[in-house]
């Protein structure tokens, strides 16, 4: 029996584009990307057309289960610029666990996070200059294990505050670095299981 070598990406997804290669609307797409993927591949989770930052992808149809559907919670880090300044009281409440209505009066309490304010955003990754937000803002790092209803952009509203970019860093030890928007790096099938924390058995 063969052993299929299954290969592995990370992109910087840029602002308006989505997290498929094929859709119905006329949006930017991951085709349209300078880059030969192989057949087969496909995004690992997804980012929406607004959001940017780390996207994972791979020919691997294991991975999706092994990262976001296993019983072992794994941490994804996003870089979150928000209007206004963030009070003391609210960085605790965004700590301890905020709730949102996800529908039909229904109600989700987020779990206890990390969350960090930055006074040097671009020292965590490149990202575009587009303009996003007038003084004052507030750029804050959040580093959550779940990842429900948009959870990041609600968790914001909960507080009274509009979430105004927001960019994944890292997934566990898998990092942008210094990848630039739009830009693709390969990575090593043992290098990209053990930065993520996951094992993998062919």
């Amino acid at each position: 029996m063969s052993v299929i070598n299954h290969r592995y990406f990370v992109l910087n997804k840029p602002f308006d584009m989505v997290s498929q290669f094929i859709s119905s609307h006329k949006v930017g797409l991951l085709g349209d990307l300078d880059f030969d993927f192989p057949e087969g591949t496909h995004a690992i989770g997804r980012l929406d057309n607004h959001s940017e930052g780390l996207l994972l992808l791979t020919t691997n149809k294991k991975v999706t289960r092994l990262l976001f559907l296993s019983a072992v919670p794994h941490k994804r880090t996003y870089l979150v610029q928000i209007n206004h300044v963030l009070s003391e009281e609210n960085l605790q409440r965004l700590r301890n666990g905020v709730s949102f209505k996800i529908k039909d009066g229904v109600y989700y309490t987020t779990a206890p996070c990390e969350v960090s304010i930055v006074n040097a955003p671009e020292e965590l990754c490149i990202m575009s200059d587009r303009l996003t937000a007038y003084d004052p803002n507030t750029w804050l790092l959040i580093t959550i294990t779940e990842g429900k209803y948009h959870q990041v952009r609600k968790m914001m509203t909960a507080i009274k505050h509009k979430c105004k970019r927001l960019i994944r860093v890292s997934i566990e030890d898998l990092a942008l670095e210094n990848l630039e928007p739009g830009k693709i790096k390969e990575v090593e099938e043992e290098e990209f299981f053990r930065k993520l924390n996951i094992e993998y058995n062919s």
